[in-house]
């Protein structure tokens, strides 16, 4: 294989930091060369600049730089050769690699919850929006813009999210954030500032979130779960006194058991939300994901003024895509954008602009679309592999997003179930890894032994083997009487 090259047309255009002696810059210049090559900064290969640019660059003669170059050739730290330039020898001696900690790695096969396939992503039409985007663009929205994110793009999500879910908002209200735990970490962030010292979490749920709402300076409450959704009533003591000034909710497919919210708590949170003066996160996170009906609306629309809807591109389109967005509440949207200029600024604005293009155009909803039926298909086939080779397990949840409760045989050490889906290369987790503390066996947190299987990550070669290593992890804890 050959060598490569850095571009000749940029070798007279590379900045070097060198720093020389003004008494003796022929010595001083060899000196800084071999050092920025040893210590890594010049890598082998790259092209240094002509003898006169650099001499240009640095204030010194062309003929230190040559003189130098020419020593350094000599003792094998450069190249060079007439009419084709120098450059850094292949056979310089670098600085010993610095060891590297083993970074773990994922299995082969993948069944965790939330995680979608990236291989769907939609490249074609993807890179067609960003190509009008950016021709379309004016040169202001490439400059430092609104911290809420880009004008188009808020507009865009407005009214989208008022057509696809329902949610009670304008472009004025919607703020765009780097991904869902950031928009989290701002709101948490600007309620702690005005005073909220206590959040509730439903009892299953992501431990990052938890983690993030711990960080802004909350206490972390639960609340139990159980086939009716988050158990809402529990939010108030039994004198009737509020136990928690936020609350984080995962209204239309609750994470990751799959329940919804019931319509009665839904009505029950947001009258206590009012009365109380509670503001409530809704993490709509893949609530266009419903594969048998209509998809559950977004609770946002029955009181905007006390929750925050908050939804995200990781699941249509791909986590990469780095967006998420929130459609604030008026008392609050000051707040959360005084922390938004606090801990940085928003998303790149040619992300935000291709998006917004991705929404004018329809392509999202055509992704929403095709990641449904992709899934649906997914899931499909999982019930039927647990109908055939899985007796007494039992699927739970609603047919939606891209995770499904497997509960497991009563009795069954669902530690067990995960330690042999390992073995066999799959990435699976019990449900208990999700809980919020200790799972007890009242306050309607009882439960049989269950795994969480996420049918989106795998490709779709990948989809049946992972299935056939989740039945043989199950398999030993079925009755003997239907193996």
């Amino acid at each position: 294989m050959g060598e490569t090259r850095a571009d000749p047309s940029l070798a007279g255009a590379l900045d070097l930091h060198l720093t020389l002696s003004p008494t003796r810059p022929a010595r001083s210049l060899q000196d800084a060369l071999r050092t920025a090559v040893v210590e890594g900064r010049l890598v082998a290969g790259t092209r240094l600049p002509a003898a006169r640019s650099l001499a240009a660059d640095l204030g010194v003669a062309r003929g230190t730089v040559a003189d130098a170059y020419a020593q350094l050739a000599a003792e094998g730290w450069l190249e060079s050769r007439v009419g084709a330039g120098t450059w850094v020898a292949h056979r310089a001696v670098g600085p010993a690699a610095a060891p590297v900690p083993p970074v773990p790695t994922r299995r082969p096969l993948d069944l965790r919850a939330g995680v979608p396939d990236p291989s769907g992503f939609p490249r074609g039409a993807w890179l067609a929006a960003a190509r009008r985007a950016l021709t379309d663009a004016p040169d202001a929205a490439l400059g430092y813009g609104d911290p809420r994110g880009v004008e188009a793009l808020r507009d865009a999500l407005a009214a989208y999210l008022g057509r696809a879910r329902g949610v009670r908002t304008d472009v004025e209200r919607v703020v765009v954030t780097h991904g869902f735990a950031d928009l989290l970490a701002l709101v948490a962030r600007a309620l702690v500032a005005r005073g909220a010292r206590r959040v509730a979490v439903e009892q299953y749920g992501h431990a990052a979130h938890r983690d993030v709402l711990a960080a802004a300076g909350l206490e972390v409450v639960t609340l139990p779960v159980d086939d009716g959704g988050a158990d809402v009533g529990a939010l108030d003591d039994p004198a009737g006194r509020p136990r928690a000034d936020v609350v984080l909710l995962t209204p239309a497919h609750q994470f990751p058991t799959g329940v919804p919210l019931s319509p009665a708590r839904r009505g029950a949170l947001v009258a206590w939300a009012a009365r109380t003066g509670a503001t409530v996160v809704e993490d709509d996170y893949d609530g266009e994901l419903r594969y048998d009906r209509r998809a559950v609306g977004a609770l946002q629309a029955l009181d905007p003024d006390h929750v925050v809807y908050a939804g995200t591109a990781s699941k249509a389109l791909a986590p990469g895509v780095g967006l998420a967005w929130g459609a604030v509440p008026p008392r609050l949207l000051d707040d959360v954008v005084a922390q938004r200029r606090l801990l940085g600024g928003s998303p790149d604005a040619l992300g935000q602009l291709t998006l917004a293009r991705f929404l004018a155009d329809h392509e999202y909803d055509r992704a929403v679309r095709r990641a449904r039926a992709r899934h649906r298909a997914r899931r499909e086939r999982l019930a039927a592999l647990v109908a055939a080779r899985l007796p007494g397990c039992r699927l739970v949840g609603l047919p939606a997003g891209l995770q499904v409760v497997l509960e497991l045989p009563p009795g069954t050490d669902e530690d067990d179930v995960v330690a042999r889906a390992a073995r066999r290369g799959l990435d699976l987790l019990p449900l208990g890894a999700y809980a919020a503390g200790p799972v007890l066996p009242d306050g309607g947190a009882h439960r049989r032994p269950a795994v969480v299987v996420g049918y989106g990550a795998p490709r779709d070669r990948q989809v049946d083997p992972a299935l056939d290593a989740l039945a043989a992890a199950v398999a030993p804890a079925l009755p003997r009487s239907s193996r």
